[in-house]
């Protein structure tokens, strides 16, 4: 559970869009990194005490639905499950540009081919071959981040050998530690938040774990700010040894730093660390839309014949759409090339955002409830309930009204209100035309009264009197 938490969110965004993050923010750029990670660590919080109180598959889309209906579990579910449905594509491209550099003769669809039926490979096997790749792969990203920590660290404080003294002047020197002002601060803040992306996986699998409560307490207590702490030491490592100024948009500080400090094929080796992030990103991804996608099966928002598991539990059906939705992708950047794939890619670009919101919303609602009516079940509390969560929910506010001011963030913006307006319409025409329509079912947390709860049933929470 800890790596699968890592290897979801420790990926490119952080070996390389640091970089634009350092130029936008300067040395200032740690405290862009402090903030996004406090408000991505306290809505994981809010998250944790709901799936530790009241445990639902479906996670996020089962608490949305109890909070505010059948419409917002709809709606969540489904923009979740197209963010990580085109991720699956976008890292299928992402990978096959690295592998491309190694072997320039072979087409790039081929390599994305080869890298997309690898990842379905280890999906589709069971859910421990998936765990054990991501398990891996985070290992790899770890050690890096680790030997990354303590030889620049060593540098920047002066005590590698051939340093030249402290590096630690760079934090005020070039303009001061906030060259381009505290505007910028907040506008690299709404950059690096996405960059935090991933964390919310450990919710998904702590279904699949022999003890889904302990997992999810433990994940969320003592991996996050481990992550934290990876992101926001790597900064300052940065920012000490290199002067922002001389940080390259798109060339990976980390591979800078490597080779100021003097370390032979530092180049290589991140190249190989990079593709390492990109597989296990899109091995996260596959298996975050599959069980997303199941999670909407049950709950009657997708049609019934994608529930469908082999003998040793796995969605296969549920895997293979979410790969088809990759394959159509990459077929659509080879015709249609920098035109639908990037707008497909820019759609995604604030769903995260709207998750948090979701959560945090949902906890206010759903965390009173419990604490109304059964507080023995908080085993794991929201510090501050309800007042921190309201500073969460207003920080996470400001980070969407800046997306909507800062000229680089709007057509991600619109793309991803977007595609939400879209998944709320077809809510509305399958509410109207569809058949059956399970998804009105209502969710509510059981009351001591025992009039409508919830009990634990063969695929999950359901209704019942």
């Amino acid at each position: 559970m800890a790596l699968i938490a890592i290897g979801g969110s420790v990926g490119a965004g952080l070996f390389i869009g640091s970089g634009s993050v350092i130029r936008l923010a300067g040395p200032a750029a740690v405290l862009s990194y402090v903030l996004a990670g406090a408000l991505v660590f306290f809505t994981l919080r809010a998250l944790g005490e709901m799936v530790v109180a009241v445990p639902a598959g479906g996670s996020f889309s089962d608490y949305a639905r109890l909070a505010f209906g059948p419409r917002a579990g709809f709606t969540i579910g489904w923009v979740y499950w197209w963010m990580y449905a085109v991720l699956v594509a976008a890292e299928s491209v992402a990978g096959a540009t690295i592998l491309g550099q190694w072997v320039p003769g072979v087409p790039g669809w081929a390599l994305a081919l080869l890298v997309l039926l690898s990842m379905t490979a280890a999906n589709l096997v069971s859910v421990r071959v998936f765990a054990e790749t991501e398990s891996f792969f985070s290992l790899v990203k770890v050690a890096t981040i680790v030997a990354f920590l303590l030889v620049g660290g060593l540098w920047a404080l002066g005590l590698w050998s051939g340093s030249g003294g402290s590096g630690v002047a760079n934090l005020w020197q070039h303009g001061g530690f906030v060259p381009n002002g505290w505007v910028s601060v907040l506008a690299a803040t709404v950059v690096v938040l996405f960059a935090f992306g991933g964390v919310e996986i450990i919710t998904v699998a702590a279904g699949e774990s022999a003890e889904p409560e302990r997992s999810v307490a433990s994940a969320i207590t003592n991996v996050l700010w481990r992550i934290g702490l990876f992101y926001v030491a790597s900064i300052l490592v940065v920012v000490m040894v290199l002067p922002w100024d001389t940080v390259e948009p798109g060339r990976s500080p980390f591979v800078a730093v490597m080779e100021r400090v003097g370390v032979p094929g530092a180049a290589l080796i991140m190249e190989i660390v990079v593709l390492v992030a990109v597989l296990s990103v899109l091995n996260a991804a596959m298996y975050t839309s599959s069980r997303m996608l199941f999670t909407l099966t049950r709950q009657g928002d997708a049609p019934g014949a994608l529930r469908g598991t082999n003998r040793r539990g796995v969605p296969v059906r549920a895997i293979l759409l979410g790969t088809v939705v990759g394959y159509a992708a990459v077929v659509a950047d080879y015709l249609w090339p920098d035109r639908v794939f990037a707008f497909l890619v820019a759609s995604i670009g604030a769903i995260l955002l709207v998750l948090f919101l979701t959560i945090c919303a949902s906890q206010l609602v759903v965390g009173a409830r419990v604490r109304r009516r059964e507080p023995e079940r908080l085993t794991l509390r929201m510090w501050g309930f309800p007042y921190l969560t309201w500073v969460v929910l207003l920080g996470l506010v400001t980070v969407f009204a800046a997306m909507a001011v800062l000229p680089d963030q709007r057509q991600a913006l619109a793309a991803s209100v977007g595609s939400v307006l879209v998944v709320l319409v077809a809510y509305e025409l399958r509410r109207r035309w569809g058949a059956g329509a399970p998804s009105d079912r209502v969710l509510r947390v059981p009351g001591r009264a025992g009039a409508e709860g919830l009990r634990r049933g063969g695929g999950g929470w359901r209704r019942c009197r």
